[in-house]
């Protein structure tokens, strides 16, 4: 009867989580509808940007999104072409989405024009942007370069570099764990349950994530999103990897499934959910950003390590439990009644690493710990204070050949003009700072009654030029003026213009605008990772404290991992400077890194050390930290290199950020797996000796 109730139980579960999985499998194709790239929408109400932003509507009218057509020949164009093109951009203009379109531009030197189309934000801007292109494609005449640059232009070679996101990157992360997990296993059908744990467990946080972010509850980005998939496959497969660890040990210890089952979930529940609540507590430590892409990360990660932690301890129980010893086919354990467990721990590659490592502790951990050093070095190098929009795209993009194109024609910063709102009687001592910028080409103030839309303000003044004279628009008391940049909008001179002109308006005037928006980003993004580190630090040392019941342990732990972290990101500024001449990183690369490095080098960390804490109970501490070892180091290095190859497979989507990220967290995680919880943790913890428990009453048992 208890057989058969079991076997009902493990049915139910299994149930429930395929009509999870059955439900949540379709939001895959359904994410785009929540999701935003907008780095607008991520800035808190502080910011400058964001006070701009939220009163352009009263002087421009509906938000919209600038496109900007940029039309080259190589010789100058003819008045028949010109008017060709004229054409052209009015019949662009009529698609729907597009709210206005100015004429074509030219440029001094007659080989080129611009034109400026805004873009209905509530529009999808990739598919007005889209059609943009393929009218423009039909129409141009032959002979002619044509690109659609702009923030619009931008958003949507962005959007289309995470469109790989619902199917290409889940297909290489899956593919890429199958095949490590048959290689450990040697066996075909575990490697099913597994990723039909893991997939299930994505599947239900990818439904309980839409529906958060279709509520406005959670914002959702497409780095969020990728991140999101990578680290629910890459949790939920680490911890499957633990409990059929301990699943087949207990195999041999039991003869009933039933009785191995039990005894797997009483042994592996408690390192499991330790793991997994501490790194749920280090990511909700995002929760205090500044930026809104950082802190709805938290939330967004935590939920899916929860499903994760929760799958492993539910789903995958129930289907070996199904399966029994034919889930381990051809190499089934099979019940032994005199299983000898020190055997098994005097077997095996990491029994003859422990015994290496009991020799020459001393020169181990200095050995690792100079070789952490020296890339470590090397991290003053990494340049992480953010790169051009332009860049954020890896390959073509067809926007950032048109804002070169128009940056060697016109004013590179035509068409993305900074806000400057100020009160109406300042509006001349202003436009007069604004022109005596350097990185200023020219200044207008928005005039909603001109043709235009804009008067040009010089030093003399406002400039009516022809048709009927027309009035400055004021809102409360303000103005909205224009400045056109000389360098490229997304330039870091063009953002060295803004923080000057900031300065110089101090009290008097706020500057936004496009350029603006990313400076504030920037400054938000080192302010989350100056303040989240340090709290990420603080909030695991505490959780490790109370599960190790040490203070010792903790910080050797702590700080082993922020070592290896610096090591990581040393050898990656020698990488992304040098080898790949990279522009840049964004101030968020290092803050994620080391979020995810930390939080999730605390599980190999908790793998090992509660392990080792009850193996050092029963014989010792010398004994429990090689005892550890030998029964947890396939383990751990079979779910670093599962996890490695998870956060690889991020470089599949040609997004700088991604692929940066992808890199920092694989090679760190193999590192911290091979090198750190291998060699250098057991080195020192036997150069401590029994003194790595204290104060608990561990620390005075005889090793």
């Amino acid at each position: 009867m208890r057989k058969f109730l079991g076997t009902l139980i493990a049915l139910a579960i299994a149930g429930v989580w395929m009509a999870a999985a059955a439900i949540g499998g379709p939001y895959f194709g359904k994410v785009e509808e929540v999701s935003s790239n907008d780095q607008s929408v991520y800035l808190p109400a502080s910011a400058e940007a964001t006070q701009v932003r939220d009163e352009l509507t009263d002087f421009l009218g509906d938000n919209t999104i600038p496109a900007i057509v940029i039309v080259t020949s190589d010789t100058e164009l003819e008045p028949d072409t010109l008017a060709e093109l004229a054409t052209v951009i009015a019949e662009v203009g009529t698609i729907a989405g597009v709210e206005s379109a100015s004429p074509p531009i030219p440029s001094e030197d007659g080989k080129a024009v611009s034109a400026f189309l805004s873009i209905d934000t509530d529009s999808s801007i990739k598919e007005v942007v889209g059609e943009m292109r393929a009218e423009l494609d039909a129409l141009i005449p032959a002979g002619l370069n044509w690109h659609v640059t702009g923030p619009a232009g931008f958003t949507t070679d962005l959007a289309a570099g995470f469109a790989g996101i619902d199917g290409l990157l889940l297909i290489v992360a899956l593919s890429a764990v199958l095949i490590i997990l048959i290689l450990v296993y040697r066996s075909f059908l575990l490697p099913i349950a597994v990723l039909l744990t893991s997939v299930s467990a994505l599947c239900a946080a990818l439904l309980t994530v839409w529906w958060l972010a279709k509520g406005e509850i959670l914002l959702l980005t497409g780095q969020t999103q990728g991140i999101l998939f990578i680290l629910v496959i890459g949790a939920a497969t680490d911890y499957a990897l633990l409990y059929t660890a301990r699943f087949s040990e207990e195999l041999r210890r039991f003869e009933s499934v039933g009785e191995a089952t039990r005894a797997s979930i009483k042994g592996s529940a408690g390192a499991i959910l330790a793991s997994g609540g501490t790194v749920a507590a280090g990511l909700l430590c995002l929760m205090f950003s500044d930026l809104g892409s950082n802190s709805s990360l938290g939330p967004v990660a935590a939920i899916g390590i929860g499903f994760a932690v929760l799958s492993a301890l539910t789903l995958l129980p129930a289907l070996l439990k199904l399966m029994g010893r034919a889930a381990y086919w051809p190499r089934k354990p099979q019940f032994d009644d005199e299983f000898n467990e020190d055997k098994v721990v005097n077997e095996g590659l990491y029994a003859k690493i422990g015994a290496w490592v009991a020799r020459r502790p001393r020169a181990i951990w200095i050995g690792s710990t100079l070789i952490l050093l020296v890339g470590a070095a090397f991290l003053p190098q990494l340049k992480a204070d953010g790169v051009p929009s332009s860049e954020f795209v890896i390959g073509a993009s067809d926007a950032r050949d048109g804002q070169a194109a128009l940056s060697e024609h016109f004013p590179g910063g035509s068409g993305t003009p900074l806000y400057v709102i100020t009160d109406e009687a300042k509006l001349q001592s202003v436009a007069d700072r604004l022109l005596a910028n350097d990185g200023i080409d020219s200044v207008a103030v928005t005039a909603n009654d001109a043709a235009s839309g804009t008067l040009q303000v010089t030093s003399d003044g406002i400039q009516q030029g022809w048709g009927v004279p027309a009035e400055p628009t004021i809102r409360n008391g303000d103005v909205l003026l224009q400045a056109t940049l000389l360098a490229a909008s997304d330039s870091v001179e063009a953002q060295q213009t803004v923080v000057e002109l900031r300065d110089a308006l101090a009290g008097d005037a706020l500057v936004g605008g496009q350029t603006a928006i990313t400076v504030d980003t920037n400054t938000a993004a080192i302010h989350d990772r100056n303040l989240i580190i340090p709290l990420v630090l603080v909030v695991i040392l505490l959780i490790l404290i109370v599960l190790l019941r040490s203070i010792v342990a903790p910080l050797l732990l702590v700080g082993t991992t922020v070592l290896s972290f610096a090591a990581v990101m040393g050898v990656s500024a020698l990488l992304f400077n040098g080898v790949f001449a990279m522009p840049g990183a964004d101030p968020s690369v290092p803050l994620y890194g080391f979020v995810f490095l930390v939080a999730l080098g605390v599980d190999y960390n908790i793998f090992l050390m509660t392990r080792v804490r009850e193996e050092a109970v029963t014989h010792g501490t010398k004994a429990g930290v090689l005892r550890g070892l030998s029964l947890t180091g396939g383990v751990i290095t079979a779910a670093g290199v599962v996890l490695a190859a998870t956060f690889a497979a991020l470089s599949v989507i040609p997004i700088l950020f991604l692929l940066q990220l992808a890199f920092i967290v694989a090679f760190g995680v193999l590192l911290d797996t091979l090198l750190v919880r291998t060699l250098l943790v057991p080195a020192l913890s036997l150069e401590i000796g029994r003194a790595v428990w204290w104060p608990s009453k561990l620390s005075k048992i005889d090793a």
